[in-house]
């Protein structure tokens, strides 16, 4: 499972990291290319750069499908589980079962329907293609207006994403059979800092340090005593 979550996270940093690159560089090149500079205002206006608006709603797309499965198997989604947390524990695990195997079913259901959808929407057409084998009916389907990729291949992210989804809420099910614990995302930390370990006979409370100033004037008198010996 840890190479699927590796895979997971790496899909969700390149989505997420180019098209944040894309959306920057086209800022960058609409504006320099509005500034009369000699040579370097006609290079920017040949450059085309109508297709980056299109490839990142694509890309954020993508993300958010599989960002959604990330977010089962972490516990990031936000609940309203005030009433449940109420409950006893054992009609608590009930509730809990019922609502993550309710998201399993949606999710494969919408997946299921999702990959009907791309394959009715193009994809059965580039099967057939790839093998060589007849058309016959089979549409090709429609393209994108600015990329002209095919719409199948953007629409894959719903069977994609959704049947990971699914995969995650019972991954989540099964380990709460198990464990009794759910995944749970602390917001306050930071990946890359562990939190600092305070040795067992540590005073927290002595400010011992070099961070506080020390009232000489209410010292113990044999403080005061030693200091003069």
């Amino acid at each position: 499972m840890k190479i699927l979550d590796r895979l997971e996270e790496w899909i969700i940093t390149f989505l997420m990291g180019g098209a944040t690159a894309i959306i920057f560089l086209s800022v960058v090149h609409r504006y320099l290319a509005g500034i009369s500079i000699p040579g370097l205002q006609d290079w920017l206006l040949s450059l085309n750069f109508s297709w980056a608006q299109e490839l990142c709603i694509i890309m954020f797309v993508w993300m958010a499908k599989f960002g959604a499965a990330y977010g089962v198997r972490t516990g990031i989604h936000v609940g309203v589980d005030v009433l449940i947390n109420r409950l006893s524990d054992s009609n608590r695990s009930k509730f809990i079962i019922f609502g993550l195997l309710a998201g399993a079913l949606f999710t494969g259901i919408v997946a299921t329907l999702g990959g009907h959808f791309v394959w009715e929407n193009g994809a059965h057409y580039a099967f057939l293609d790839m093998t060589g084998a007849e058309f016959g009916d089979v549409p090709e389907g429609p393209t994108t207006p600015d990329l002209e990729w095919p719409t199948w291949i953007v629409y894959s992210a719903i069977p994609l994403g959704s049947s990971l989804m699914c995969f995650r809420f019972l991954q989540v099910t099964w380990n709460f059979l198990k464990t009794g614990e759910l995944p749970h995302h602390d917001h306050g930390h930071v990946d890359g800092l562990e939190d600092e370990v305070v040795a067992v006979d540590a005073n927290p409370y002595s400010l011992d340090d070099n961070l506080h100033v020390h009232d000489l004037k209410h010292k113990p008198l044999g403080d005061h005593e030693g200091d003069r010996k």
